[in-house]
């Protein structure tokens, strides 16, 4: 009888997460439509950049068994096998880029692919609002639950990151007002999508958690992921390309809360720096080095140190 991993992921998980795609296409280059070759080596190239900076971060301080990347097999595909030969503990998305609804990036052949670079974690961004479109609701549930088995019976954990956007009537109850949206009603619609996702048969082994201004709202989150036999369930706090004061405040609501383990912070990290260095402002180790001293720096502030750049 095959042996599965139980729920749940609660050792310290400190992710550097860049596999995004639309952002690199239309955000960083201006490209839309389908690429070239040579603009799809230029974005793979990009992104070894922050690889670079990955590995800084390890050699400057990151211990190995927290440290972890988050990267994609259309642009990252050589990283992936990189990092799998280093040993680095790997993340690769399963959603396609930019939509609204969840669908698989490889459609019917995700399952391949998640083989091809065997991934530890296996991971979604889902837009999930409890009080908005029942049927699609329904329908991404539905798909969910598919990889959720699937990662159960190939021993992979499920890493889910959970965007609960405002819906039209939602943000008027706070004249359009997107940060009271955020403090006043996101939390416990993150709660409510948590309930009904589980109840689902969805049952990821780590949340990535839109920031939360307030510990408390982080505690009821991790208790809502944690709820039944999900004990071991870890939460990890995303930085939403929000600014570097916004990142370490909600850094700091979350550390020390049972249940959250880490975090994940990509733009934050890297956006900057790699701006600089398509501009030929700054070398390419510079950027690199700009990169992992970010990438550090979270560390410092979810572990409490009080040393922070």
């Amino acid at each position: 009888m095959t042996q599965h991993l139980p729920i749940g992921y609660d050792k310290p998980l400190y992710l550097l997460p860049f596999d995004h795609r639309s952002s690199f296409e239309k955000g960083l280059y201006g490209w839309s439509g389908l690429l070239n070759a040579d603009q799809t080596a230029k974005i793979a190239a990009t992104k070894e950049v922050i690889y670079d900076g990955f590995k800084y971060a390890l050699r400057a301080g990151m211990r190995k068994d927290v440290a972890a990347l988050l990267v994609d097999e259309q642009f990252g595909a050589s990283i992936l096998d990189d990092a799998n030969a280093n040993g680095f503990i790997t993340a690769m998305p399963a959603e396609k880029s930019g939509k609204a609804e969840f669908q698989f990036e490889f459609g019917a052949q995700y399952a391949e692919h998640i083989e091809r670079f065997n991934p530890a974690f296996v991971k979604v961004l889902v837009r999930y609002n409890p009080e908005d479109d029942e049927v699609m609701n329904s329908r991404q549930a539905a798909r969910l639950k598919e990889l959720s088995d699937y990662c159960r019976r190939h021993n992979r954990y499920f890493m889910f990151e959970l965007l609960v956007p405002a819906t039209h009537d939602q943000l008027e109850r706070f004249e359009g007002d997107q940060n009271r949206y955020d403090r006043e009603l996101r939390p416990s619609l993150m709660l409510g999508a948590i309930d009904s996702l589980q109840n689902a048969g969805v049952e990821p082994d780590v949340w990535k958690i839109e920031g939360l201004d307030r510990r408390e709202d982080c505690a009821k989150t991790a208790n809502a992921a944690r709820r039944g036999r999900r004990d071991r369930v870890g939460c990890i706090i995303l930085g939403r390309g929000s600014n570097e004061e916004k990142v370490v405040s909600w850094l700091r609501a979350a550390a020390g809360v049972p249940g959250f383990i880490g975090y994940a912070v990509g733009r934050t990290s890297f956006w900057k720096p790699l701006v600089s260095w398509r501009d030929g402002k700054m070398s390419r180790e510079q950027a690199a080095e700009g990169i992992g001293r970010k990438y550090l720096k979270w560390m410092n502030v979810f572990e409490g140190n009080t040393r922070v750049e």
